[in-house]
Protein backbone atom coordinates (compact mmCIF):
# COMPACT_ATOMS: atom_id res chain seq x y z
CA UNK A 1 0.00 0.00 0.00
CA UNK A 2 1.08 3.15 -0.80
CA UNK A 3 2.37 5.60 1.98
CA UNK A 4 0.62 9.03 2.80
CA UNK A 5 1.50 11.58 0.98
CA UNK A 6 2.41 13.90 3.88
CA UNK A 7 4.68 11.43 5.53
CA UNK A 8 6.83 11.46 2.21
CA UNK A 9 10.33 13.63 2.51
CA UNK A 10 9.81 16.85 1.61
CA UNK A 11 6.15 16.93 1.11
CA UNK A 12 5.21 19.85 3.89
CA UNK A 13 8.58 21.72 3.87
CA UNK A 14 7.07 24.73 2.09
CA UNK A 15 4.03 24.66 3.23
CA UNK A 16 3.80 24.34 6.76
CA UNK A 17 2.37 27.63 8.34
CA UNK A 18 1.73 29.63 5.51
CA UNK A 19 -1.36 31.28 4.84
CA UNK A 20 -3.47 30.18 1.85
CA UNK A 21 -6.55 31.25 0.33
CA UNK A 22 -8.52 28.94 -1.86
CA UNK A 23 -11.17 31.05 -4.20
CA UNK A 24 -14.47 28.92 -4.90
CA UNK A 25 -15.22 25.80 -3.00
CA UNK A 26 -16.40 23.44 -6.19
CA UNK A 27 -14.53 19.95 -7.00
CA UNK A 28 -11.48 21.15 -7.86
CA UNK A 29 -11.89 23.73 -5.05
CA UNK A 30 -12.50 22.05 -2.21
CA UNK A 31 -9.67 19.26 -3.10
CA UNK A 32 -7.02 22.00 -3.44
CA UNK A 33 -7.83 23.20 0.21
CA UNK A 34 -8.00 19.37 1.80
CA UNK A 35 -4.39 19.18 0.08
CA UNK A 36 -2.88 22.79 1.77
CA UNK A 37 -4.09 21.20 4.87
CA UNK A 38 -2.66 18.03 4.87
CA UNK A 39 0.42 19.50 3.83
CA UNK A 40 0.18 22.16 7.23
CA UNK A 41 -0.85 25.28 5.37
CA UNK A 42 -3.33 27.83 7.26
CA UNK A 43 -6.34 27.65 5.07
CA UNK A 44 -9.09 29.96 4.10
CA UNK A 45 -11.97 29.39 1.69
CA UNK A 46 -13.83 32.16 0.01
CA UNK A 47 -17.27 31.41 -1.43
CA UNK A 48 -19.99 32.86 -3.42
CA UNK A 49 -22.66 31.10 -2.21
CA UNK A 50 -24.50 30.76 1.12
CA UNK A 51 -23.69 28.45 3.11
CA UNK A 52 -26.80 26.58 3.00
CA UNK A 53 -26.45 26.24 -0.71
CA UNK A 54 -22.61 24.60 -0.21
CA UNK A 55 -23.99 21.64 2.19
CA UNK A 56 -22.06 18.55 1.22
CA UNK A 57 -18.69 20.70 0.00
CA UNK A 58 -18.78 22.54 3.99
CA UNK A 59 -19.34 19.14 5.61
CA UNK A 60 -16.31 17.66 3.05
CA UNK A 61 -14.02 19.85 4.34
CA UNK A 62 -11.31 19.14 7.78
CA UNK A 63 -12.07 21.07 10.52
CA UNK A 64 -9.76 23.81 10.83
CA UNK A 65 -10.55 25.12 7.49
CA UNK A 66 -12.13 29.05 7.86
CA UNK A 67 -15.00 29.32 5.65
CA UNK A 68 -15.93 32.73 3.70
CA UNK A 69 -19.36 31.96 2.37
CA UNK A 70 -21.98 34.60 0.52
CA UNK A 71 -19.38 36.68 -0.87
CA UNK A 72 -15.40 37.48 -1.36
CA UNK A 73 -14.47 40.12 1.69
CA UNK A 74 -11.43 37.85 1.99
CA UNK A 75 -9.88 38.92 -1.12
CA UNK A 76 -8.59 42.40 0.32
CA UNK A 77 -5.91 40.49 2.72
CA UNK A 78 -2.68 39.45 2.67
CA UNK A 79 -2.06 35.72 1.49
CA UNK A 80 1.25 34.01 0.72
CA UNK A 81 -0.32 31.34 -1.87
CA UNK A 82 -3.83 31.91 -3.76
CA UNK A 83 -5.20 28.71 -5.36
CA UNK A 84 -8.23 30.03 -7.78
CA UNK A 85 -10.88 27.58 -8.59
CA UNK A 86 -10.95 27.10 -12.48
CA UNK A 87 -14.29 29.15 -12.85
CA UNK A 88 -12.76 32.09 -11.12
CA UNK A 89 -11.27 34.55 -13.94
CA UNK A 90 -7.66 36.16 -13.72
CA UNK A 91 -9.20 39.31 -12.99
CA UNK A 92 -10.39 38.12 -9.56
CA UNK A 93 -6.94 37.04 -8.77
CA UNK A 94 -4.59 39.52 -10.37
CA UNK A 95 -4.94 42.21 -7.36
CA UNK A 96 -3.85 39.22 -5.12
CA UNK A 97 -0.50 38.67 -7.09
CA UNK A 98 0.48 42.26 -7.54
CA UNK A 99 0.17 42.34 -3.77
CA UNK A 100 2.90 39.92 -3.45
CA UNK A 101 0.92 36.54 -3.20
CA UNK A 102 1.20 33.39 -5.27
CA UNK A 103 -1.09 31.93 -7.41
CA UNK A 104 -1.44 28.29 -8.34
CA UNK A 105 -4.37 26.92 -9.63
CA UNK A 106 -5.50 23.51 -8.20
CA UNK A 107 -3.43 21.16 -11.15
CA UNK A 108 -0.31 23.66 -9.86
CA UNK A 109 -0.68 22.90 -6.83
CA UNK A 110 -0.67 18.90 -7.14
CA UNK A 111 2.05 18.89 -9.22
CA UNK A 112 4.06 21.37 -7.25
CA UNK A 113 3.45 19.62 -4.17
CA UNK A 114 3.94 15.89 -5.91
CA UNK A 115 7.52 16.97 -7.31
CA UNK A 116 8.58 18.71 -3.72
CA UNK A 117 7.69 15.06 -2.32
CA UNK A 118 10.32 12.97 -5.15
CA UNK A 119 6.62 11.27 -6.54
CA UNK A 120 6.07 13.30 -10.33
CA UNK A 121 6.06 10.23 -11.96
CA UNK A 122 8.34 9.33 -14.99
CA UNK A 123 5.48 8.48 -16.90
CA UNK A 124 3.48 11.54 -16.78
CA UNK A 125 0.93 12.82 -20.13
CA UNK A 126 -1.16 16.26 -20.08
CA UNK A 127 -4.09 16.03 -22.48
CA UNK A 128 -5.37 19.57 -23.71
CA UNK A 129 -7.59 20.71 -26.70
CA UNK A 130 -10.37 22.40 -27.38
CA UNK A 131 -12.17 18.64 -28.47
CA UNK A 132 -11.20 15.13 -27.61
CA UNK A 133 -9.69 15.77 -24.14
CA UNK A 134 -11.22 13.22 -22.24
CA UNK A 135 -11.77 10.13 -24.87
CA UNK A 136 -8.06 10.77 -25.16
CA UNK A 137 -6.76 10.54 -21.71
CA UNK A 138 -9.38 7.96 -21.04
CA UNK A 139 -7.99 5.69 -23.75
CA UNK A 140 -4.54 5.93 -22.82
CA UNK A 141 -5.15 5.68 -19.68
CA UNK A 142 -6.36 2.16 -20.59
CA UNK A 143 -3.09 1.85 -22.50
CA UNK A 144 -0.92 2.42 -19.18
CA UNK A 145 -3.47 0.17 -17.55
CA UNK A 146 -2.74 -2.95 -19.89
CA UNK A 147 0.90 -2.08 -19.78
CA UNK A 148 0.32 -3.68 -16.14
CA UNK A 149 2.02 -0.42 -14.21
CA UNK A 150 -0.32 1.00 -11.92
CA UNK A 151 -2.53 4.16 -13.05
CA UNK A 152 -3.54 7.04 -12.23
CA UNK A 153 -6.53 9.19 -14.71
CA UNK A 154 -7.30 12.54 -13.19
CA UNK A 155 -7.74 16.36 -13.61
CA UNK A 156 -10.44 17.76 -15.74
CA UNK A 157 -11.61 14.20 -16.44
CA UNK A 158 -13.09 14.00 -13.33
CA UNK A 159 -11.16 13.49 -10.04
CA UNK A 160 -8.95 16.73 -9.12
CA UNK A 161 -5.33 15.52 -9.27
CA UNK A 162 -5.65 17.20 -5.33
CA UNK A 163 -7.17 14.40 -4.44
CA UNK A 164 -5.01 11.98 -5.73
CA UNK A 165 -2.04 12.08 -4.42
CA UNK A 166 -1.65 9.45 -2.15
CA UNK A 167 -2.10 6.56 -5.09
CA UNK A 168 0.69 8.82 -7.01
CA UNK A 169 4.56 7.97 -6.69
CA UNK A 170 7.41 8.13 -9.04
CA UNK A 171 6.52 4.93 -10.99
CA UNK A 172 2.64 5.63 -11.66
CA UNK A 173 1.61 6.00 -14.89
CA UNK A 174 -0.13 9.52 -14.97
CA UNK A 175 -2.49 10.59 -17.49
CA UNK A 176 -4.43 13.86 -17.08
CA UNK A 177 -7.16 16.11 -18.69
CA UNK A 178 -6.13 19.68 -18.57
CA UNK A 179 -8.09 22.52 -19.66
CA UNK A 180 -7.79 26.28 -20.53
CA UNK A 181 -8.84 27.52 -17.14
CA UNK A 182 -6.68 24.81 -15.11
CA UNK A 183 -3.43 26.45 -17.79
CA UNK A 184 -4.35 29.86 -17.14
CA UNK A 185 -3.07 29.37 -13.48
CA UNK A 186 0.15 27.49 -14.25
CA UNK A 187 3.30 28.14 -14.04
CA UNK A 188 6.07 25.24 -13.44
CA UNK A 189 3.85 22.17 -14.27
CA UNK A 190 5.65 20.20 -16.56
CA UNK A 191 4.00 16.87 -17.97
CA UNK A 192 6.48 14.32 -19.61
CA UNK A 193 4.22 14.23 -22.73
CA UNK A 194 2.11 16.98 -23.40
CA UNK A 195 -0.74 16.81 -26.08
CA UNK A 196 -2.41 19.90 -27.38
CA UNK A 197 -5.32 17.98 -29.84
CA UNK A 198 -6.94 21.19 -31.63
CA UNK A 199 -7.78 24.92 -31.12
CA UNK A 200 -10.78 25.84 -32.33
CA UNK A 201 -13.27 28.92 -30.82
CA UNK A 202 -14.07 28.21 -27.24
CA UNK A 203 -14.88 29.96 -23.94
CA UNK A 204 -13.90 33.24 -25.91
CA UNK A 205 -16.30 34.87 -23.23
CA UNK A 206 -12.55 34.18 -20.48
CA UNK A 207 -10.56 34.65 -22.91
CA UNK A 208 -11.16 37.55 -25.02
CA UNK A 209 -10.06 36.56 -28.51
CA UNK A 210 -8.61 33.33 -30.18
CA UNK A 211 -5.46 34.22 -29.92
CA UNK A 212 -4.87 35.03 -25.86
CA UNK A 213 -6.99 30.67 -25.72
CA UNK A 214 -4.59 29.25 -28.09
CA UNK A 215 -1.81 31.12 -25.81
CA UNK A 216 -3.09 29.87 -22.81
CA UNK A 217 -3.49 26.18 -24.47
CA UNK A 218 0.43 26.52 -25.26
CA UNK A 219 1.51 26.94 -21.75
CA UNK A 220 1.35 23.06 -21.30
CA UNK A 221 4.57 23.17 -23.18
CA UNK A 222 6.12 25.98 -21.45
CA UNK A 223 8.08 24.05 -18.79
CA UNK A 224 9.21 21.00 -20.77
CA UNK A 225 12.83 20.23 -21.55
CA UNK A 226 14.03 18.85 -24.63
CA UNK A 227 13.71 14.99 -23.17
CA UNK A 228 10.09 15.72 -22.81
CA UNK A 229 7.38 15.07 -25.69
CA UNK A 230 5.04 17.72 -26.96
CA UNK A 231 2.41 15.46 -29.55
CA UNK A 232 1.07 17.96 -31.91
CA UNK A 233 -1.80 17.60 -34.20
CA UNK A 234 -0.34 17.82 -38.03
CA UNK A 235 -3.70 18.87 -39.14
CA UNK A 236 -3.93 22.49 -37.05
CA UNK A 237 -2.46 25.43 -38.28
CA UNK A 238 -1.95 26.80 -34.61
CA UNK A 239 -0.65 23.77 -33.78
CA UNK A 240 1.84 22.97 -36.49
CA UNK A 241 2.95 26.92 -35.44
CA UNK A 242 4.24 25.39 -32.58
CA UNK A 243 6.78 23.39 -34.00
CA UNK A 244 10.30 25.44 -33.20
CA UNK A 245 8.57 26.93 -30.47
CA UNK A 246 8.18 23.77 -28.31
CA UNK A 247 11.38 23.31 -25.91
CA UNK A 248 10.22 19.29 -26.08
CA UNK A 249 10.95 16.83 -28.63
CA UNK A 250 7.53 17.24 -31.04
CA UNK A 251 5.88 14.00 -32.19
CA UNK A 252 3.05 14.57 -34.57
CA UNK A 253 0.01 12.82 -35.22
CA UNK A 254 -2.17 12.98 -38.56
CA UNK A 255 -3.34 11.47 -41.77
CA UNK A 256 -0.19 13.62 -43.32
CA UNK A 257 2.60 14.34 -40.73
CA UNK A 258 6.17 16.77 -41.17
CA UNK A 259 7.46 14.51 -39.02
CA UNK A 260 7.66 11.58 -36.85
CA UNK A 261 4.76 10.24 -34.66
CA UNK A 262 1.50 8.11 -34.99
CA UNK A 263 -0.31 8.84 -38.22
CA UNK A 264 -3.92 7.62 -38.93
CA UNK A 265 -5.82 6.20 -41.48
CA UNK A 266 -9.05 4.29 -42.69
CA UNK A 267 -6.60 1.46 -42.44
CA UNK A 268 -5.21 1.92 -39.24
CA UNK A 269 -2.89 3.51 -37.24
CA UNK A 270 0.84 3.29 -37.51
CA UNK A 271 4.05 5.09 -35.93
CA UNK A 272 6.85 4.18 -33.86
CA UNK A 273 7.45 1.00 -35.34
CA UNK A 274 4.23 -0.10 -34.63
CA UNK A 275 1.03 -0.94 -36.68
CA UNK A 276 -2.59 -0.80 -34.73
CA UNK A 277 -6.13 -1.40 -36.52
CA UNK A 278 -8.74 1.49 -35.79
CA UNK A 279 -10.16 1.53 -32.04
CA UNK A 280 -13.59 -1.05 -32.65
CA UNK A 281 -15.97 1.17 -30.88
CA UNK A 282 -15.08 4.73 -31.18
CA UNK A 283 -16.91 6.11 -34.44
CA UNK A 284 -15.33 8.60 -36.77
CA UNK A 285 -12.51 10.19 -38.11
CA UNK A 286 -12.11 12.55 -35.19
CA UNK A 287 -11.67 9.58 -32.93
CA UNK A 288 -9.02 8.21 -34.96
CA UNK A 289 -7.23 11.33 -34.33
CA UNK A 290 -7.69 11.02 -30.49
CA UNK A 291 -6.55 7.25 -30.30
CA UNK A 292 -3.29 8.52 -32.38
CA UNK A 293 -2.43 11.05 -30.31
CA UNK A 294 -2.77 8.58 -26.84
CA UNK A 295 -0.61 6.19 -28.72
CA UNK A 296 1.80 8.77 -29.62
CA UNK A 297 1.53 10.23 -25.68
CA UNK A 298 2.03 5.96 -24.54
CA UNK A 299 4.85 4.95 -27.18
CA UNK A 300 6.31 8.53 -26.74
CA UNK A 301 7.32 7.51 -23.14
CA UNK A 302 8.18 3.51 -23.74
CA UNK A 303 4.75 2.17 -23.53
CA UNK A 304 4.92 -1.23 -25.12
CA UNK A 305 2.86 -1.34 -28.32
CA UNK A 306 1.01 -4.42 -27.32
CA UNK A 307 -0.32 -2.80 -24.66
CA UNK A 308 -1.48 0.19 -27.13
CA UNK A 309 -3.52 -3.04 -28.84
CA UNK A 310 -4.93 -4.32 -26.15
CA UNK A 311 -6.53 -0.97 -25.33
CA UNK A 312 -7.97 0.30 -28.40
CA UNK A 313 -9.15 -3.70 -28.90
CA UNK A 314 -11.39 -3.44 -25.49
CA UNK A 315 -11.77 0.24 -24.98
CA UNK A 316 -15.49 1.13 -25.24
CA UNK A 317 -15.76 4.98 -24.91
CA UNK A 318 -16.52 7.75 -22.80
CA UNK A 319 -20.03 8.34 -21.75
CA UNK A 320 -21.69 11.30 -23.55
CA UNK A 321 -19.22 11.14 -26.08
CA UNK A 322 -20.93 9.78 -29.34
CA UNK A 323 -22.51 7.39 -26.38
CA UNK A 324 -24.66 4.40 -28.13
CA UNK A 325 -27.81 4.19 -25.98
CA UNK A 326 -29.99 2.35 -27.63
CA UNK A 327 -31.99 0.73 -30.91
CA UNK A 328 -35.97 1.52 -30.77
CA UNK A 329 -37.58 -0.02 -33.72
CA UNK A 330 -34.58 0.11 -35.81
CA UNK A 331 -34.11 3.94 -34.42
CA UNK A 332 -30.41 4.48 -33.19
CA UNK A 333 -30.13 7.23 -30.07
CA UNK A 334 -26.84 8.55 -29.58
CA UNK A 335 -25.44 10.99 -26.97
CA UNK A 336 -22.96 13.64 -27.71
CA UNK A 337 -23.89 15.80 -24.73
CA UNK A 338 -20.35 16.90 -24.33
CA UNK A 339 -20.86 18.84 -27.57
CA UNK A 340 -20.61 21.75 -26.07
CA UNK A 341 -19.26 24.40 -29.33
CA UNK A 342 -19.87 24.07 -32.79
CA UNK A 343 -17.13 22.33 -33.94
CA UNK A 344 -17.45 19.46 -31.84
CA UNK A 345 -20.94 19.57 -33.19
CA UNK A 346 -19.55 19.51 -36.45
CA UNK A 347 -17.30 16.47 -35.80
CA UNK A 348 -20.06 14.27 -34.63
CA UNK A 349 -22.10 15.48 -37.56
CA UNK A 350 -19.08 13.79 -39.69
CA UNK A 351 -19.06 10.56 -37.78
CA UNK A 352 -22.68 9.93 -39.41
CA UNK A 353 -23.45 9.59 -43.15
CA UNK A 354 -27.02 10.98 -42.85
CA UNK A 355 -30.57 10.53 -41.82
CA UNK A 356 -29.79 12.16 -38.27
CA UNK A 357 -32.78 13.57 -36.44
CA UNK A 358 -30.36 16.49 -34.48
CA UNK A 359 -31.36 18.10 -30.89
CA UNK A 360 -29.23 21.53 -30.78
CA UNK A 361 -29.56 24.22 -28.63
CA UNK A 362 -28.99 25.16 -25.04
CA UNK A 363 -26.95 28.11 -23.29
CA UNK A 364 -25.18 29.92 -25.91
CA UNK A 365 -21.93 30.71 -26.40
CA UNK A 366 -21.53 33.40 -28.72
CA UNK A 367 -19.94 31.51 -31.64
CA UNK A 368 -22.19 31.54 -35.31
CA UNK A 369 -23.72 28.36 -36.19
CA UNK A 370 -23.26 29.00 -40.23
CA UNK A 371 -20.09 26.93 -40.24
CA UNK A 372 -22.80 23.86 -39.73
CA UNK A 373 -25.21 24.77 -42.07
CA UNK A 374 -23.25 22.21 -44.78
CA UNK A 375 -22.91 19.16 -42.88
CA UNK A 376 -26.08 19.84 -41.18
CA UNK A 377 -27.70 20.16 -45.33
CA UNK A 378 -26.26 16.56 -46.48
CA UNK A 379 -26.85 14.70 -43.09
CA UNK A 380 -29.77 15.80 -41.34
CA UNK A 381 -33.22 15.26 -41.79
CA UNK A 382 -34.68 17.58 -38.78
CA UNK A 383 -33.10 19.80 -36.28
CA UNK A 384 -34.94 19.42 -32.57
CA UNK A 385 -34.14 22.74 -30.63
CA UNK A 386 -33.92 23.29 -27.55
CA UNK A 387 -33.21 25.76 -24.79
CA UNK A 388 -32.01 29.50 -25.23
CA UNK A 389 -30.23 29.55 -28.20
CA UNK A 390 -33.59 28.28 -30.46
CA UNK A 391 -33.66 31.61 -32.35
CA UNK A 392 -30.24 32.27 -32.97
CA UNK A 393 -29.63 28.65 -34.18
CA UNK A 394 -33.08 28.96 -36.25
CA UNK A 395 -31.59 32.10 -37.86
CA UNK A 396 -28.09 31.12 -38.77
CA UNK A 397 -29.18 27.55 -40.23
CA UNK A 398 -32.15 28.64 -41.92
CA UNK A 399 -32.60 26.71 -44.97
CA UNK A 400 -30.40 24.35 -43.80
CA UNK A 401 -32.91 21.70 -42.69
CA UNK A 402 -36.35 21.66 -41.60
CA UNK A 403 -36.93 23.33 -37.90
CA UNK A 404 -38.96 21.93 -35.35
CA UNK A 405 -39.04 23.74 -32.06
CA UNK A 406 -39.15 21.09 -29.23
CA UNK A 407 -38.57 23.59 -26.24
CA UNK A 408 -36.92 20.89 -23.91
CA UNK A 409 -35.53 17.62 -24.03
CA UNK A 410 -38.74 15.23 -23.35
CA UNK A 411 -40.34 17.59 -26.02
CA UNK A 412 -37.63 16.70 -28.18
CA UNK A 413 -37.68 12.89 -27.67
CA UNK A 414 -41.38 13.25 -28.33
CA UNK A 415 -40.98 14.58 -31.73
CA UNK A 416 -37.87 12.15 -32.53
CA UNK A 417 -40.31 8.95 -31.86
CA UNK A 418 -43.20 10.44 -33.53
CA UNK A 419 -41.13 10.91 -36.55
CA UNK A 420 -38.14 8.77 -36.91
CA UNK A 421 -38.23 5.91 -38.89
CA UNK A 422 -36.23 2.55 -39.79
CA UNK A 423 -32.23 3.43 -39.68
CA UNK A 424 -32.35 7.02 -38.35
CA UNK A 425 -30.04 8.42 -36.06
CA UNK A 426 -31.65 10.74 -32.89
CA UNK A 427 -28.50 12.14 -32.09
CA UNK A 428 -27.97 14.76 -28.90
CA UNK A 429 -25.02 17.04 -30.06
CA UNK A 430 -26.17 20.58 -28.60
CA UNK A 431 -23.44 22.90 -29.42
CA UNK A 432 -24.14 24.90 -26.89
CA UNK A 433 -23.84 24.84 -22.52
CA UNK A 434 -26.24 23.34 -20.64
CA UNK A 435 -26.49 25.76 -17.56
CA UNK A 436 -30.12 27.47 -19.48
CA UNK A 437 -31.94 23.81 -18.56
CA UNK A 438 -29.56 21.51 -16.89
CA UNK A 439 -26.96 20.91 -13.81
CA UNK A 440 -24.31 20.61 -16.38
CA UNK A 441 -23.89 18.33 -19.74
CA UNK A 442 -23.69 15.04 -17.72
CA UNK A 443 -27.11 16.03 -16.67
CA UNK A 444 -28.32 16.68 -19.51
CA UNK A 445 -27.12 13.99 -21.43
CA UNK A 446 -28.55 11.83 -18.16
CA UNK A 447 -31.73 12.79 -19.05
CA UNK A 448 -31.58 12.41 -22.69
CA UNK A 449 -30.46 8.66 -21.77
CA UNK A 450 -33.68 7.94 -19.39
CA UNK A 451 -35.75 9.72 -21.69
CA UNK A 452 -34.51 7.35 -24.94
CA UNK A 453 -34.57 4.06 -22.77
CA UNK A 454 -38.18 5.28 -21.26
CA UNK A 455 -39.31 4.67 -24.71
CA UNK A 456 -41.89 1.58 -24.91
Amino acid sequence: MTKKFETSPGARGWFEGRRALVIGLGKSGAAAARLLHRLGARVSATESRSRESLGDALRALPAGISVEAGGHRRLGERWDLVVPSPGVPASTWDPLRARGALVWGELELAYRALALAGRWPRWSAAVTGTNGKTTTTALLGAIFEASGRPTVVAGNIGTPLSDCVDRVTADTALALEVSSYQLEAASAFRPTAGALLNVTPDHLGRHGTLDNYARTKFKLFQEQRGDDTAVLNARDARCRALRGLAPAGVAWFGDRLPGPGVRWSSTGLNGFGGRWNLPAHLPGRHNWENAAAAIACARALGVPGAAVRQALASFRGVAHRLEFIRDWRGVRFVNDSKATNVDSTRVALEAFPGRLRLILGGQDKGAPYVPLAGLIRRRVKEILLIGEAAQKIEKDLAGAAPFFRAGDMAGALRRAAETATPGDVVLLSPACASFDQFENFEHRGRVFRELAEALP
